[in-house]
């Protein structure tokens, strides 16, 4: 790829290096953790070592006398404040309390229990040694099927059940397909199969951290998080502050993946000290805490059938999912399955389908969204299904893919689940797909090698997705009982000198939106790139926005940034028209100038520039203008974006040991129009690692008490680029209709699609062997394991 460095004919789809990248790469930008407030004082969280007790003391008068402690505090010496959830999925959804910190029992390990404030980091952290707190054990449950259970022991005994919620979609009730049990009474074909999605824990580079500053009656909150506007707004709920006495703060952010998108205990917390001693204070985690405590993802068991007939058509399809909650409910966590529950039908033609959800309390930490957010659950369970109506029938995967799924003159199409797919061309990113892995010699390849009984298998994986992104449209989030909108806002100021101020509501950690907004803003106005500035993350600057999560920022935000573009230059006409002496309707904009219609390009006209310093000037305006080409746009869009693509894989299974090893991966995706190639090709390959990590690496485990073993990285196993292969990428494209831009998501894409990608290739190698699944990850244990037993 070529990276553009001179300023292209056009911006937009141009390989612009990130102007992040200079700050970034040299350490010289702005963390939380780098704050430092004059008189700021320290927080250490004590953390429970128990999964259920009773709290029947927390003394904190010892922690006083440590050397450098200014105070300490348990959950009964600061203002009661609940974590909030934003997403009641039914109306009799249970709801327990959750304290930042903790009162009456601790219901899962790390939970905080007390905090230390001292006048640095080491004597806050040394003092929580002192602090002295009786437990009297309780009941554990960890597993959800066993939470469910008669007689189970109760991870809120007030509350009577773990149970949290059951939510159900059934297409012939909801007039979207017709009945399941029609469908499957009258199936030639039946499959049944359980899939499990192991816990994950979203291993961001920056751990979390916050300094809360209160000055008079204002507070300014640092916070390393993905939502600084719902932040502000959560934090004024829960403390009781005016909103307009808060101000958030997201400098950058090293990383979220959904892990940042949560209003935490410690944010709560050191609020809630600051406010209580009147002085400045800082909490940062370390690794060990983020492991532990910080939201974990997926968590899912997955039962699944599906109904065909005896060509590969599908007819059916039944998702039962249980769903863990852990001990509480964070943000969004009810609702992360609920958005998999549209995508289980995936890009295929199912005639009926139905989806029923269960979330589950357990003794473990809160779950929540993490990169895709229910869709790669439910992109893996369909896909591995294909695969297996696939093996069932004796078809090639890819075969049975073509004869389900919608066609490219099909768009628009109404799915089973009821949304509306607004474009794609599946056959075409398929195809493409196809010849760059050459997918026909290794199936030849594979062919040879089942028939000498080459101790390394080869096997071959296939993944066509579609996705959901761009988490809007606000009234169909109401619908699902979603607590906020999906809209989003941006502003343009115009500077006297011509250049441009960009403030955007969505909030980067990573996605680059600094460069992709100021390719966008060059294009519509003509300004040059490097005239852009793109401000972001402060609610002092940016008032008003719904942040970063979903892969909503261009699909939402870059609308509203293009709208308040053009109000840009709507209302700068009338000031040309007076500078060039002409009529506003005569008036056209093109080549970044005003000109009257017909007038040759060469001609210099008026430039935005010109109209910005004839308005700071005001001397000489038509009457009735206002002096400003400042434009602001709000948009809430009509529907969501579907990005799809098909990725396929290569592995080699060593059959006596288990290895795994990635031969060739290749992901053809199809995001719409492009901005920045060299920003999606990035946020490809990282989803598409984290996909794999899914699949090969990632596990977090507790044991029957309710301890977390893989609370450091030495047992939470991410992968290193010595395991990982050289993805090919590439693209097809099929532009949003409707969008002014033609641009879909990118930012969840790999992970959605790897997955399922590497875990069929790891199954194809060994079906010879009788095994129809292994549970991810797939270490080489697990598949030793399961060639030993023939089958999982």
């Amino acid at each position: 790829m070529t990276v553009t460095d001179e300023r292209p004919a056009a911006e937009v789809g141009a390989a612009r290096r990130r102007k992040e990248d200079a700050r970034l790469i040299t350490g010289r930008t702005m963390w939380t953790e780098n704050v430092a407030l004059p008189g700021m004082l320290h927080l250490a969280i004590l953390r429970s070592p128990m999964a259920h007790a009773r709290l029947v003391r927390v003394d904190t008068a010892p922690a006083l006398r440590e050397p450098g402690v200014v105070a300490a505090f348990s959950g009964r010496d600061l203002p009661a404040m609940g974590l909030p959830c934003a997403w009641p999925v039914t109306e009799d959804m249970v709801h327990p309390d959750h304290p930042a910190l903790a009162v009456d029992e601790v219901r899962h390990v790390g939970e905080p229990v007390a905090v230390v404030v001292a006048r640095d980091r080491a004597s806050a952290v040394d003092a929580l040694a002192a602090v002295d707190v009786e437990y009297e054990p309780l009941p554990v449950v960890t597993d959800m099927e066993q939470a469910l259970a008669d007689g189970a022991p109760l991870v809120h005994r007030d509350k009577g059940t773990n149970k949290s919620y059951t939510w159900v979609f059934d297409s012939a009730a909801a007039g979207t397909g017709g009945s399941t049990e029609e469908a499957f009474a009258n199936a030639p074909v039946v499959l049944r199969r359980r899939y499990v999605q192991q816990r994950l824990i979203p291993s961001f580079m920056e751990p979390r951290s916050v300094v809360a500053d209160p000055t008079g009656d204002q507070y300014t909150v640092w916070s390393a998080t993905q939502i600084p506007h719902i932040l502000r707004f959560l934090l004024s709920v829960v403390t009781g502050t005016p909103e307009h006495k808060v101000r958030v703060v997201a400098p950058d952010v090293g990383g979220g993946f959904g892990g940042k998108l949560q209003v935490t205990p410690e944010e709560v917390i050191a609020f809630a000290v600051a406010q209580k001693l009147g002085k400045p204070v800082k909490y940062t985690e370390t690794r060990s805490d983020s492991l532990l405590s910080a939201h974990h993802g997926r968590d899912q068991i997955q039962d699944i059938e599906l109904a065909a007939d005896r060509d590969g058509k599908v007819l059916g399809l039944r998702v039962k999912l249980l769903a863990n909650m852990g001990a509480y409910l964070g943000l969004v966590t009810p609702g992360v399955p609920l958005l998999g529950a549209f995508m289980y039908n995936a890009i295929y033609k199912f005639p009926a389908y139905r989806f029923e959800c269960t979330g589950v309390f357990t003794n473990t930490t809160i779950t929540d969204a993490y990169r895709g957010a229910g869709r790669p659950e439910a992109t893996y369970a369909i896909e591995r299904i294909m695969d297996e109506l696939a093996a069932e029938l004796g078809l090639d995967p890819v075969e049975v893919r073509r004869r389900n799924w919608i066609g490219h003159d099909e768009f628009p199409f109404t799915t089973v689940a009821g949304l509306t797919y607004d474009s794609g061309n599946y056959e075409a990113a398929t195809e493409k797909a196809l010849s760059l892995f050459g997918y026909d010699a290794l199936r030849e390849e594979q062919k040879r090698r089942r028939e000498s009984r080459d101790r390394v298998q080869l096997g071959i994986g296939v993944s066509t997705y579609t996705e959901m992104c761009g988490l809007a449209p606000s009234r169909v989030l109401g619908s699902l009982r979603y607590g906020a909108g999906g809209w989003e806002t941006a502003s343009v100021r115009m500077l006297p000198t011509g250049k441009v101020e960009v403030v955007t509501g969505t909030s980067p950690h990573g996605q680059s939106h600094e460069t992709a907004w100021s390719q966008i803003v060059a294009d519509q106005l003509g300004v040059a790139f490097e005239d852009v500035e793109v401000l972001h993350g402060d609610t002092r600057t940016s008032h008003k926005g719904l942040d970063t999560y979903g892969s909503r920022s261009l699909a939402v935000g870059g609308i509203a940034l293009v709208n308040a573009c053009q109000k840009v230059i709507e209302k700068a006409k009338p000031v040309a028209a007076h500078l060039l002496e002409c009529d506003v309707n005569d008036l056209e904009f093109r080549g970044g100038a005003f000109r009257v219609r017909g007038t040759p390009t060469e001609e210099p006209g008026k430039t935005l520039a010109d109209c910005a310093l004839a308005v700071f000037a005001a001397h000489d305006l038509p009457d009735g203008v206002e002096p400003s080409l400042d434009a602001d746009a709000t948009f809430d869009p009509e529907n969501f974006s579907f990005p799809h693509g098909t990725h396929l894989c290569a592995v080699e299974v060593d059959t006596e040991t288990g290895r795994v090893s990635i031969r060739s991966y290749v992901a053809v995706d199809d995001v719409g129009r492009v901005v920045n190639p060299l920003i999606v090709e990035g946020q490809v390959h990282g989803g598409v690692v984290q996909g794999i990590a899914q699949a090969l690496f990632e596990e977090a485990v507790y044991d029957a008490d309710g301890n977390l073993l893989t609370g450091t990285f030495v047992d939470y196993t991410l992968p290193s680029a010595a395991d990982l292969p050289d993805v090919v990428s590439d693209r097809t494209e099929t532009p949003a209709p409707g969008h002014p831009l033609g641009t879909k998501g990118v930012g969840e894409a790999g992970t959605i699609a790897s997955t399922p990608a590497v875990v069929n290739a790891v199954v194809d190698a060994l079906r010879p062997y009788g095994v129809n699944d292994i549970r991810m990850p797939c270490t080489p244990e697990r598949v030793w394991r399961a060639l030993q037993g023939g089958a999982s």
